[in-house]
This record gives structure tokens, C-alpha cells and sequence, in this order.
């Protein structure tokens, strides 16, 4: 493994989720690396490029993999950055391991191939368990996040919580250690969680936690409302070419317009996660309304502009998509309406005479006049 000449006399393992992964037999997209014995100035002096702020990371000049020294962390602050980091030449292997979260994320591969495995990670992989690895998993709340994270993607080999760090979970949150979190952070772990194959499973272990209650409480108000938004993840249009943003969309979609913006603002959202959240619900407002009331033009043409449908085309035909899930024969009206409104264009009526706010009243009565006539044909 030490094939590499920068390396040539350097204590160096291959450690955490490549070895994790590998062992699973599940593919190996990154591999980390722990040095130890060595010290920033021999890093330094190889050739690798400093990116740590709070603890000594290198850059490996050629591969671009990560070299870390290892460390000891004692806590020393509120939240997941209240700590201090012990970098030295002393630091053993074991002592590295020690300061992870989750005995399947704390072992090691020699460069001969063997296991360095303290914790006992290697029999929870078997027995298909997320375990910490010490009572020190507490002092870190971000760990809540990760290991709901990896059982959202691990769900489908058949892993589970240990009882014990489930309880440690719910002490972490007890403390008040889970607000001092910062948003960027708590959206990160989300929106992994949301590509992972059973994100579910992240919200419910959040949920069990009382993390949710904390970190987002417009999801956990209503168990009834979250169980709903959770079985909605796997119901999307096809094609959608960005599984996470449906996601968080079909989530979210249920809640009135301020507990979602609220939330959005809470966690700090990307403009296009927000966005397609808006309209989802939009979507999911008319097709209730529809239910109950039937289609009419005057929706449909505000559904529309509501969406933006007019500048951005693009946007119609996956929420048509999204309609059809629910109710194939309102998709069918809407697309029919749409197709028919969008023959009608501005130049057109520049042509007649039209002009300046004049210009605009015209096409959208006439666009309302179409859809309206669509949809009386189709009763």
C-alpha cells in the first residue's frame, strides 16, 4: 500500500468509511488516511498542501486524498466545534479510533492489509448494529445526525440503532447540546440523508430521538402528518434529475405556507430546494382544492402563474408528472390547458397593437379564455 514514495517512512493507515465500506462489499467512493507519528513540518517537508484549520490535515500533492495526523479531542465548549484537538507525534492509532463516532467508522487497514479493529467494529458490521464507540459520543451532537444519516443508507442491509446509543441520542438531546448546532451543518447531514436510499429511516431516528422537535419542529408537530410526508419521499416524477430536492419538497409539501418558510429560514435552505418546495405545495393546494371543488379555469390559470410556468417552461411537465401520482385525469386537463395557453404568445399581440401594461391584460385574458374552453371540452 506504502507503494507511494512520499510515504516511504511514514506510520500511515487507511481508515473509516473506506475500510467500512470495503468490508460491506459496498462501493469505496473516498479513502482517508491517518499518520502517525509525524508532524506538520515533515508533512510540510514531503510536499503535502495544509488544509486543516482546527487540526493538522494534508493534502497528498498528486492524489488529492486526505492525510491527517492523529489527534485526541477533549471537549471543551457547547456543540459539535466545542473542542480540543491533541496533535502530536505520541498520538497511537487506538487513541485515534477512539474519538470517532461509531465503532464501524473506527477501523483501520495496515498497509499489509490487516485490520486494526479495537472497538469491535467489524462484529457490529456483521450483527448489522450502529454502536458508539464510547460514552464520549454524547459530547458531540452532530453524531445524532450521523448516525441517523448512515442508517438511512444502511436500512436496506438490515441495520439498526444499538438500544444503548439510541439512549445516548436522547441524552445528547435532553442536554441542550442539539441547539448549539449551526444550520449549515444540520442541512448538510439532511441533504445527504436525502440521497441515501431509505432517508426515512434519518427522520424517523431523528424523530425517536426528540432531535426533530429540536432541529425541525413544523416536521415533528404532527406524527400522523410526518409518517404521511415520510411515505411521500419514494413517490416522485420520473425523470426528476434531482432526487433530493423532490424529496424535500414531497416532505414538506403538507405544511402551511409560514411553518415552511420558517423552516427554509431555520435551515439556512439552497434558493432551489426552496423553490421547489413552494411549488410542490402550490401543487399539492390545487389538486385538494380540485378534489373538492373540481377544476376551473380561474386555478388552473393562477396554479400557473404561481409556478412561473410562463418564463419557465421547464418547471410544467415534471409537476404534471408529480399530479398524475395522485390523479391521472386532472395531469391530463392540466396538460391539455397548458399546451393550448402556451400557443398564445406576446409577439403575437405586439403585432395587433398592443403595448405596455395593456399588452399584458390582453394575453393573460386570453390565455384564461383557452384554458377555460379546454377545460369545458373536457367535461
Amino acid at each position: 500500500m506504502n507503494a507511494d514514495p512520499l510515504l516511504d517512512g511514514l506510520e500511515v493507515y487507511c481508515v473509516g468509511g473506506a475500510v467500512r465500506d470495503r468490508l460491506l462489499g459496498w462501493p469505496v467512493v473516498d479513502r482517508d488516511w491517518v499518520v502517525v507519528g509525524a508532524t506538520p513540518q515533515e508533512m510540510l517537508r514531503r510536499g503535502f498542501k495544509p488544509v486543516g484549520r482546527d487540526f493538522p490535515v494534508f493534502l497528498h500533492p498528486h492524489s488529492h486524498e486526505e492525510y491527517a495526523l492523529a489527534r485526541t479531542e477533549r471537549k471543551a465548549g457547547r456543540g459539535y466545534t466545542g473542542f480540543r484537538v491533541h496533535a502530536s507525534p505520541e498520538v497511537t492509532l487506538e487513541e485515534d479510533l477512539a474519538r470517532r463516532d461509531l465503532t464501524i467508522n473506527a477501523m483501520a487497514q495496515a498497509p499489509d492489509g490487516r485490520l486494526i479493529d479495537p472497538y469491535d467494529g467489524q462484529a457490529d458490521l456483521e450483527a448489522r448494529r450502529l454502536r458508539h464507540v464510547s460514552p464520549a459520543f454524547v459530547e458531540d451532537p452532530l453524531r445524532v445526525l450521523r448516525t441517523a444519516r448512515f442508517l438511512a443508507r444502511y436500512t436496506e442491509l438490515g441495520f439498526h440503532i444499538d438500544a444503548g446509543t439510541r439512549r445516548l441520542m436522547g441524552k445528547l438531546v435532553e442536554s441542550g447540546e442539539m441547539h448549539h448546532l449551526v444550520a449549515e451543518r444540520v442541512w448538510t447531514e439532511t441533504e445527504k440523508a436525502l440521497g441515501e436510499l431509505h432517508p426515512e429511516a434519518y427522520f424517523r431516528a431523528l424523530d425517536d430521538c426528540g432531535a426533530l422537535d429540536v432541529l425541525m419542529p413544523e416536521l415533528s408537530a404532527d406524527d400522523l402528518g410526518l409518517e404521511a410526508a415520510l411515505e411521500r419521499l419514494h413517490r416522485l416524477p420520473e425523470d426528476n434529475g434531482d432526487r433530493s430536492r423532490w424529496r424535500w419538497a414531497r416532505l414538506v409539501e403538507h405544511l402551511e405556507d409560514q411553518e415552511r418558510e420558517r423552516l427554509t429560514q431555520r435551515l439556512r435552505l439552497p434558493n432551489a430546494y426552496a423553490e421547489l418546495a413552494r411549488q410542490v405545495a402550490k401543487t399539492r393546494h390545487l389538486r385538494l382544492s380540485v378534489a373538492t371543488l373540481g377544476l376551473n379555469a380561474r386555478e388552473t390559470m393562477d396554479w400557473l402563474d404561481g409556478i412561473d410556468a410562463w418564463r419557465r417552461s421547464e418547471r410544467v411537465a415534471p409537476l404534471f408528472d408529480l399530479v398524475s401520482l395522485e390523479d391521472t385525469q386532472l395531469a391530463t386537463d392540466l396538460a391539455l390547458s397548458w399546451r393550448l395557453a402556451a400557443q398564445i404568445h406576446p409577439a403575437s399581440l405586439l403585432e395587433e397593437g398592443f403595448k405596455g401594461k395593456a399588452l399584458g391584460e390582453e394575453l393573460a385574458r386570453r390565455r384564461f379564455e383557452t384554458i377555460e374552453s379546454a377545460l369545458q371540452k373536457s367535461d
